[in-house]
């Protein structure tokens, strides 16, 4: 098993999150029209205001040390009572399959009990095969499932409780 860590970025590190967005991008593309401008680069929405909004929390991902992607938490929710949403997570393809996604999201769960909602667009078969086999471990088992719309692209919504680790 590789050393994984994951730490709270600083303000200064967003930048190295932006970059790291287009690699996110470039993945999403295989399953949603998202064009390349003339430039080469993905044409993406500016996220200073996602960066300040008091819910959002952005982290590094490390493996062994080497950066390895990034992962947010916010509180863009479309399920009643839910505080807690995963609004990014990015893995390096070089690092998937080691465990990293699923040390990743347990690690945030640990750190910000409550509810929560996860979510994932359906065109996206990895990502629907990831949460469907870590969902139950994740959430002990107690966890509904909905399918909803987002952003006009039809999703599987998991919403749970994460404890608090004296619970």
């Amino acid at each position: 098993m590789p050393s994984i860590e994951l730490h709270a970025a600083h303000r200064d590190e967003l930048e190295t999150i932006e970059n790291l967005m287009q690699f996110y991008t470039y993945d999403f593309s295989e399953w949603l029209p998202l064009p390349l401008g003339e430039s080469g680069f993905f044409q993406l929405r500016p996220l200073p205001a996602y960066w300040h909004r008091p819910a959002t929390r952005p982290f590094l991902i490390r493996v062994d040390g080497e950066l390895a992607g990034f992962v947010t938490v916010d509180g863009d929710t479309h399920l009643p009572g839910a505080q807690f949403n995963i609004g990014y997570l990015f893995v390096s393809r070089r690092f998937r399959g080691q465990g990293v996604e699923k040390f990743v999201v347990s690690t945030l769960l640990s750190r910000f009990p409550g509810q929560w909602q996860i979510f994932h667009i359906e065109a996206n078969p990895p990502a629907r095969l990831f949460w469907a086999a870590v969902m139950p471990d994740i959430s002990a088992g107690r966890f509904s499932r909905h399918s909803l719309m987002a952003e006009g692209y039809p999703c599987t919504f998991y919403r749970f409780e994460a404890p608090s680790p004296s619970a």
